[in-house]
């Protein structure tokens, strides 16, 4: 993956691919783990809210799973922790009309303009929470490759899988059990589309998802665990090959233009005592023109969200600063399977 990272020219996503959520035709047949994701996010740092919007589609199933949850700081163990949580898991397979969807729990999603402009909504059955904002985006529409482990031993390259990643400008309000709050921030994005997402155990190191954007000036994203000279946690509970990268998907956007990334080193210095998760890490990363960035991060809110049961996630908020002194807000997701969580309580005998 790191080589072929390396040599790679980066072609933003086509504009319409916001909109693809296919189904199987006739004659067809896809694996029946085959999804089709949009994530939306957006903080309020100043408050230590963050928030978690999502649309999950199981086409071979006509199905889909989503909704909203949105919470405040650090004690989040469990999702009805959260300030609001209405995450269904089984409703009607949706579909696109006038590049906008809606789900039956009250999310609304319009593309106002394909690639560059979306508008979010949502409103709870009570009514005392509810959200409208605006999300413009200030990085190209990036390719990314997959993102949960094992994803990619699944999926069949003729299924024609993909995805999509971008840094949005973020404005609008929030009504959360009926105070106020005004939206002012620099989150991502992300889809997938015709991805094998099996749910299967997997016996692998904690996957961290670390996107920040500086007023879109400088973005930057990684996927994967962290760096083995650091002590992880985690060092005598996996077996890992240390010949190879610890990130197995990352990029930079420097003033409008991307960049590879041909390395990174995550150092996570505190964990969250009760949900595992990184609180403190810092990372050193270098580009393809031989720059290297250092971002240093710690959590200001933090929840376990919804998942599937072989699996644990994690959403939060963290505040990153750069080598410059520069300061951003944006999520930080992690997740991991049972073998972490088994050692992380204790349950675990190693040999």
């Amino acid at each position: 993956m790191a080589a072929t990272q390396a040599q790679q020219t980066w072609v933003a996503q086509p504009n319409e691919s916001d909109l693809w959520i296919p189904q199987p035709i006739e004659g067809e047949e896809w694996n029946s783990h085959t999804i089709h994701t949009h994530y939306f996010g957006f903080s309020i740092p100043e408050q230590k809210i963050g928030a978690f919007i999502y649309l999950r589609c199981q086409p071979v199933f006509k199905l889909c799973s989503g909704g909203v949850c949105i919470y405040k700081g650090l004690d989040n163990l469990r999702p009805l922790d959260c300030e609001h949580s209405n995450y269904v898991v089984t409703m009607p397979y949706p579909e696109f009309k006038n590049n906008t969807i809606e789900t039956k729990n009250g999310l609304r999603i319009e593309f106002l303009e394909l690639g560059k402009k979306v508008q979010i909504q949502y409103t709870s059955k009570d009514g005392e929470t509810s959200f409208d904002v605006v999300q413009t985006a200030v990085t190209p529409l990036l390719p990314r490759g997959h993102v949960m482990p094992g994803e990619d031993l699944h999926t069949k390259p003729e299924q024609k899988p993909g995805g999509s990643e971008q840094f949005m400008h973020c404005i609008g309000n929030l009504r959360l059990n009926g105070k106020e709050y005004a939206i002012d921030c620099y989150p991502v994005r992300d889809r997938s589309w015709r991805q094998t997402r099996t749910e299967d155990e997997v016996v692998y190191p904690p996957v961290g998802w670390s996107p920040m954007s500086f007023d879109g000036t400088l973005s930057f994203n990684q996927v994967g665990y962290e760096a083995p000279d650091t002590d992880p946690i985690w060092e005598n509970v996996f077996s890992i090959d240390k010949s190879k990268p610890s990130h197995y998907f990352a990029w930079v956007v420097v003033d409008g233009v991307a960049r590879n990334i041909i390395r990174v080193r995550r150092n996570v210095t505190k964990y969250h005592p009760e949900l595992f998760a990184a609180i403190e890490q810092e990372i050193e990363t270098e580009d393809d023109a031989g720059k290297v960035y250092h971002f240093k991060g710690e959590a200001i809110a933090m929840a376990q969200l919804p998942s599937w049961p072989n699996n644990i996630f994690i959403d939060s908020v963290f505040r990153w600063s750069d080598d410059e002194g520069r300061v951003t807000y944006c999520a930080y997701q992690e997740a991991w399977y049972s073998r972490y969580q088994r050692f992380r309580r204790g349950k675990l005998t190693l040999e």
